[in-house]
């Protein structure tokens, strides 16, 4: 495997596990909800210049339904990460606390729900419509592949979704995607990895939305 795929798998990897720690906000803390947040900017830059060929390439070509709903979500997440880095440098209590954002705390507050919980969804997504590519990887690095293997991942994956619809349920995601809550709620006495390991699942659920709708765009066609 050549060294820059290597790197974008690791950046990928990265961004995923930053992604899933800056969702456990109210149990890690203000300060370390920062130092995530800085370190998912910089991983998505470095994300963004090591696919700047897909990037060059967006005026050229054909536009089917499958590329323009991958770039549709491209820009979506681009959007909610913006607003996530906009917003979240308004509310830092911390690191950027010496900016002068006196006023419009409310709307920062309620733009940083918005953009966390959408970008949650649209990144899973977003990961989801690139699923088979990164699993081709995968088959290359192994020397030996079966079906029954294959079968064996599959059926785990999709009990992980399933999990994740009640993860979904249990966790009011629904309610932080449409500002029905302003705030949050944490259980501060609920251990950190029980907390992720919903998240994993509600990841894996939008993972696995956006990897069959790309496999039946792409077989309808």
């Amino acid at each position: 495997m050549k060294r820059k795929q290597s790197v974008k798998i690791v950046t990928d990897i990265a961004m995923t596990a930053v992604l899933l720690l800056l969702m456990t906000y109210g149990l890690i803390g203000q300060v370390s909800h920062e130092l995530l947040g800085i370190i998912m900017f910089v991983l998505f830059i470095l994300h963004h210049i090591l696919n700047s060929r897909w990037t060059k390439n967006m005026i050229k070509g054909k536009y089917t339904t499958l590329r323009i709903l991958q770039t549709v979500l491209v820009v979506l997440v681009l959007f909610w990460v913006a607003g996530s880095i906009f917003s979240g440098v308004m509310l830092s209590r911390h690191i950027f606390s010496f900016l002068p954002f006196g006023n419009g705390l409310s709307f920062a507050r309620n733009l940083h729900m918005l953009s966390a919980y959408w970008g949650f969804v649209f990144m899973s997504l977003h990961l989801g419509f690139h699923w088979n590519m990164m699993m081709g990887m995968a088959k290359r690095l192994t020397k030996n592949s079966s079906a029954m293997r294959t079968w064996v991942f599959r059926t785990i994956a999709l009990i992980i979704a399933g999990y994740g619809v009640y993860a979904f349920i249990k966790r009011d995601i629904g309610s932080y995607l449409l500002l029905q809550n302003q705030f949050a709620f944490f259980d501060f006495e609920e251990p950190v990895v029980q907390f992720l390991l919903d998240y994993i699942a509600v990841l894996e659920l939008f993972t696995a939305i956006g990897h069959y709708t790309f496999n039946i765009i792409r077989k309808c066609k």
